[in-house]
């Protein structure tokens, strides 16, 4: 080969190296294009996870303070509801002041004070500005340092009154302002939303307290028409008596319940029991037309049933839609029977001398005023001299979770158990069954007692002093 074919050849394979490192620098470049491509979409798919993460936490941290502000608001009303609850349960006012504070520390507030108008707050003392402020405005007051916002209500400078924390005063109102009811924050300031409950349960307490008022009122109202209309056991030869009427203390259960005893032109004795269903002033109204009508039909000289048959004819007409029970006993003098009549009332008992206990359980007739026409019976008994008769109402024996029957027993078991000593003393025996058969406790009812004791003609005398010690006694 010829030095010029030589070179020639040498060119030819310089080009091709030529050629084959041009193509491996091309495909360096395409690789190193799809890395950095590679390397941006990673770059981008971590801004994407970053910002999905980044969400998620925002998202996450949304629910946390939702479940949050759900569970507080659940927790409020929750509260709430026991409170008012709590707050409504009673009809005295000094229940409802006394359980207030005891709801509201120390979890709401640190101090409670409330303060009515009337003078019967829980608390005395000077009046801060911002509850003084509060009853003139009937609006809602804060004051002191970091009050805490609240939709309405009004925010008074620390300058007004600077106490150690913040104040909230809330007026009690009720078709009228009665009160303020003034909290101290549990902290340094007072929640919005926990001021906003607050503020609805001073709503309802003062609901509660004008509810409280009222019903006192018109107890009150009942209690006084009844006690003026309950009698003076007169003289009678032959008899002494004893009577007792205590209020209910639970409800307003008061004005049905009555006794009366008077003389008639012939010399004999008429004494009732009785009573009218439902309870409150109009009860007592009722109960007052009925023992006026009872008095005006027995001027008559009508026996017990023939009384109480006139009786029902009224009370059918006049008020159809109440009821009464009643029993009537009619002594004459000389006479050793009782004549009596009864209208769906309990039965009446005798005591003989001795301790023997009857209980006159003669079916009674239907209650006055039911609609249907009815005829009442008389019935005798014999009373021995020393014998005791007592009527008494429903409120003496019955009792809720008992019924009247078992009442009924330890009535005739209470009055077999008497001495004779304490069978004889009138106002003692009277005290004696009180106390076992109604305590000390609570009273769903009225109760009334009325005990006749026939006495022998050697101690009339003593029997027509003791005759008008009648009893009516508080709850």
């Amino acid at each position: 080969m010829s030095y010029t074919e030589a070179v020639m050849a040498a060119d030819e394979e310089s080009a091709a190296i030529l050629r084959r490192l041009d193509e491996t620098e091309r495909q360096l470049r395409l690789h190193r294009e799809e890395l950095h491509q590679t390397n941006q979409g990673v770059l981008a798919l971590h801004a994407e996870l970053d910002a999905a993460a980044r969400n998620q936490r925002d998202l996450l941290d949304a629910e946390r303070a939702a479940r949050g502000q759900a569970e507080k608001a659940r927790r409020l009303l929750t509260f709430l509801a026991n409170a008012s609850a709590a707050v409504t349960a009673s009809l005295d006012q000094e229940d409802i002041l006394r359980c207030l504070p005891e709801l509201l520390v120390p979890e709401y507030a640190s101090k409670v004070d409330i303060w009515l108008f009337d003078e019967t707050a829980s608390s005395n003392g000077a009046r801060s500005s911002a509850a003084v402020a509060a009853a003139r405005c009937d609006r809602p007051q804060h004051a002191g340092s970091h009050p805490g916002a609240l939709p309405g209500v009004d925010d008074l400078p620390p300058s007004v009154l600077s106490p150690d924390r913040p104040l909230l005063c809330i007026p009690l109102t009720m078709r009228r302002t009665s009160g303020v009811l003034t909290l101290t924050a549990p902290g340094d300031r007072f929640d919005e939303d926990t001021s906003v409950m607050l503020v609805e349960l001073a709503r309802r307490t003062a609901i509660a307290l004008d509810n409280a008022r009222r019903y006192e009122q018109h107890r009150d109202t009942a209690e006084a028409l009844q006690r003026a209309q309950l009698t003076e056991l007169p003289p009678t030869e032959g008899l002494r008596l004893a009577a007792r009427y205590l209020p209910a203390t639970r409800g307003l259960n008061i004005g049905g319940d009555w006794y009366d005893a008077f003389s008639q032109p012939d010399g004999s004795l008429i004494t009732v029991v009785g009573d009218v269903t439902g309870h409150g002033l109009r009860a007592a109204v009722i109960m007052g037309q009925l023992r006026t009508a009872l008095r005006a039909y027995a001027v008559e000289n009508d026996s017990p049933a023939r009384i109480l048959t006139r009786l029902h004819r009224m009370l059918r007409h006049q008020q159809p839609d109440l009821y009464a029970t009643a029993v009537i006993a009619r002594f004459r003098p000389g006479d050793p029977r009782v004549v009596w009549a009864a209208a769906g009332h309990p039965p009446a008992m005798v005591r003989e001398p001795g301790g023997a206990v009857r209980v006159l359980d003669t079916r009674p007739g239907v209650m006055l005023g039911v609609p249907l026409p009815y005829e009442y019976e008389d019935h005798t008994a014999e009373l021995p001299p020393g014998s005791t008769l007592v009527l008494y109402t429903d409120g003496l024996v019955e009792r809720r979770a008992q019924g009247i029957d078992p009442g009924i027993e330890l009535l005739g078991r209470t009055l077999a158990a008497l001495d004779e000593s304490a069978a004889e003393d009138l106002d003692g025996c009277a005290e004696s069954l009180l106390k076992v058969l109604v305590h000390d406790s609570e009273r769903d009812d009225d109760v009334c007692l009325l005990l006749c004791n026939t006495v022998s003609p050697d101690d009339a005398p003593m029997a027509a002093g003791n005759a008008d010690r009648s009893h009516v006694l508080d709850p």
